[in-house]
């Protein structure tokens, strides 16, 4: 029986397909730091099994352990996922966010 890890390092750059911004990735990139959406890609982190492939909407911000984590739902599918908030993500844009914080 073969597993799969729960975290795969994936280094790879991207252009957003959302805003347009072009993404150097260090591996733990998962969305884009400008306009936060993300791309439903992952089964597992890093893994790139889904076939899904829509976009991910930053719908909502949590506060906790003194970090920012960022809920992302899939346009396509509804799909939900949290990320950390990057230390290059755009300020301005996780503030915005953060008028919806997420319940759960």
């Amino acid at each position: 029986m073969m597993t799969t890890r729960k975290f795969q390092r994936t280094k790879e750059d991207f252009t957003c397909e959302r805003c347009g911004f072009f993404v150097r990735g260090s591996g733990y990139t998962n969305h884009c730091p400008q306009c936060l959406w993300s791309k439903h890609v992952d089964v597992n982190p890093g893994d790139r099994q889904a076939t899904c492939q829509g976009l991910m909407k930053p719908v909502g911000v949590e506060l906790k352990g003194g970090g920012c984590t960022i809920l992302h739902r899939c346009v396509l599918c509804g799909f939900e996922k949290r990320n950390k908030m990057a230390k290059d993500d755009n300020f301005d844009a996780v503030l915005q966010l953060s008028s919806h914080p997420t319940n759960r």
